[in-house]
């Protein structure tokens, strides 16, 4: 097998292997959000992976012929899978279940680069489970939720209840004062000098200054051949993996968030 297979300029690189079927695969897709994948085979059962853990969240077996394809709806929490027995099973995930197995992963990373499923995570961790599709549909991510307010909350997210709204709204406040903490917190070294953010994914430039990667290969592609911490010609445009870097920061966002 090839670990890499380059196409129009693109280059696909392998990522896993998922088992559990007995018998070959006939069809495959992920959710909206790609948090989950599900499969259909000639065992006529279904399974439901969680991509980030690769593990086995459920296994169907309803279905007494092959299943042949599998479809999620685009914006809510349904599958529905169709087999050679003439049917289409349509399954709708328990909201309330989903987030008891996500709780424990509740993120770590600062609240502005939390993704829409962080969010829901943290509605689930917060007792928020209810709100948890209404984000979804929403598109809230971590920028976004701090962002709310009680206006956004009644008139964009049509949350009637003016005590759900007040309860929502106490824990964004929370989050938004722990956001300052930290931000004040946070070690020079582990800033990037160009975003003057925490960095997530750390490199070395041949100035031998460490930068955000994105960031720096955003300079770099501006034909930017200077360095921006010396303003000299930086003599490569070759970034190199800070590791180290990269363990410390996660060390110290690991133990900030257990304080």
């Amino acid at each position: 097998m090839r670990s890499h297979t380059s196409y129009i300029g693109f280059e696909l690189k392998y990522k896993s292997t998922l088992t559990g079927h007995c018998a070959p695969v006939l069809a495959c897709a992920f959710s909206h959000d790609g948090q989950m994948l599900v499969s259909g085979s000639v065992d006529k059962s279904v399974i439901v992976y969680d991509t980030n853990t690769e593990n086995i969240l459920h296994t169907l077996t309803q279905h007494t012929r092959y299943v042949t394809t599998c479809a999620f709806a685009p914006n809510i929490l349904l599958l529905a899978t169709g087999s050679m027995d003439k049917t289409v099973n349509i399954w709708q995930f328990d909201t309330e279940t989903l987030c008891q197995a996500k709780i424990q992963d509740h993120p770590k990373q600062f609240t502005e680069n939390w993704s829409e499923d962080d969010v829901s995570n943290w509605l689930c961790a917060e007792g928020l489970e209810d709100l948890v599709d209404i984000f979804k549909m929403n598109n809230i991510d971590g920028r976004e939720l701090l962002n709310l307010t009680k206006e956004s909350l009644a008139d964009d997210l049509k949350i009637e209840s003016l005590g759900l709204r007040s309860k929502v709204l106490r824990k964004i406040e929370e989050l938004r004062t722990k956001v300052k903490t930290l931000s004040s917190e946070i070690p020079d070294e582990f800033i990037c000098p160009i975003t003057r953010e925490l960095m997530k994914d750390p490199v070395i430039a041949s100035d031998g200054y460490s930068y955000e990667k994105e960031a720096m290969e955003n300079w770099i592609s501006k034909k930017k051949r200077t360095s921006p911490m010396t303003n000299l010609v930086l003599s490569s445009v070759i970034l190199i993996p800070n590791r180290t870097l990269k363990m410390a920061i996660d060390r110290w966002l690991s133990e900030t968030h257990q304080k």
